[in-house]
């Protein structure tokens, strides 16, 4: 019998034991976060790195996210000024990314920073990436485990689907519970907001007492492009009803094949927007349309991730 590729083990000492030995070989495996499934290697190790923008087919200007254990972590390879120490008492660990002055001495492969000065750096929650972390006891470089530019994933076989043939394993934890991707922040003399996500622009404020800018147009973090999270079928934004031919994904009273959340439940939507995109790609419709989502709190970060799944 073939053995299939990826293998997929559900969450367990066994899995991380051989996750983490892939790993230290070089390689690349799929865990879940509290956000979304993520493709995790050694952050140390350029050959590892390379192998991430191979399994994904991603450009390597775009950079990547390093998760660490905890702040002492971060702070050995990122320089953390007020602000950053605010936030990361607030949401750490939790779905926050920063994006700091990289140190001069910090051991992170230029390909992770795509090199530049600053690094995006997280402390994830979720107990199979903090296992990962403790069995590998190196930072780990992680971006989101589907091939570049397709709709994230948020089940183990979102990722067998995506990257079949190009990494030998995912460890299965179940769906996560969070649904998108961290919200990303660079922290300086102005603060700025680089990606909307499950924290919120209000919250940040809160904890640094002033207000966040905007993100320019260079590329300093992951999900920056134009295009991303996108299925391979074009897709309606603000739709109310089904056209001929369309897979509706409905919020609130609008109804459709599938909804976020009918009862129009904001976190409820966040964690199920990826997995509604994928049944809406699998289904036999030539299209997808998804109804109006609020913009209000995490609806910042779901009208995001439409957006750009529906520039073409």
């Amino acid at each position: 019998m073939t053995t299939p590729n990826p293998r997929i083990l559900p969450y367990g000492e066994a899995a991380i034991a051989e996750a983490a030995a892939i790993i230290a070989g070089g390689g690349c495996v799929a865990t879940p976060t509290e956000t979304v499934y993520g493709l995790a290697a050694d952050a140390t190790n350029a050959d590892a790195v390379a192998g991430i923008y191979a399994a994904k087919g991603r450009p390597s200007f775009n950079p990547l996210i390093v998760h660490v254990a905890d702040r002492r972590a971060a702070e050995a390879i990122a320089m953390f000024d007020r602000d950053a120490r605010a936030l990361a008492d607030a949401f750490w660990p939790g779905p926050l990314t920063l994006v700091l002055p990289l140190r001069p001495d910090a051991p992170i492969a230029g390909l992770v920073t795509a090199g530049l000065s600053t690094v995006a750096i997280r402390v994830p929650q979720h107990r199979a990436m903090q296992a990962l972390l403790a069995a590998t006891g190196t930072p780990l470089a992680a971006p989101s485990a589907n091939a570049s530019g397709t709709i994230s994933p948020t089940r183990a076989a979102h990722v067998a689907a995506s990257l079949a043939g190009r990494i030998p394993l995912v460890i299965d934890d179940g769906a996560t519970s969070g649904g998108i991707e961290s919200t990303i922040v660079a922290v300086g003399a102005q603060p700025r907001l680089l990606r909307p996500g499950p924290v919120s622009a209000a919250e940040i404020e809160r904890e640094i007492g002033r207000w966040l800018g905007g993100a320019g147009d260079a590329i300093e973090a992951p999900g920056q492009l134009a295009s991303h999270y996108a299925p391979r079928k074009p897709l309606r934004l603000d739709a109310t009803e089904a056209r001929e031919g369309e897979w509706l994904i409905g919020f609130g009273a609008v109804g459709g094949d599938d909804t976020l959340s009918a009862a129009g439940d904001m976190t409820e939507a966040a964690a199920r927007l990826f997995d509604a995109l994928h049944r809406a790609d699998a289904s036999d419709r030539a299209a997808i349309a998804v109804a109006t989502v609020p913009e209000d709190g995490i609806g910042l970060a779901i009208n995001d991730r439409l957006k750009r799944a529906a520039t073409r």
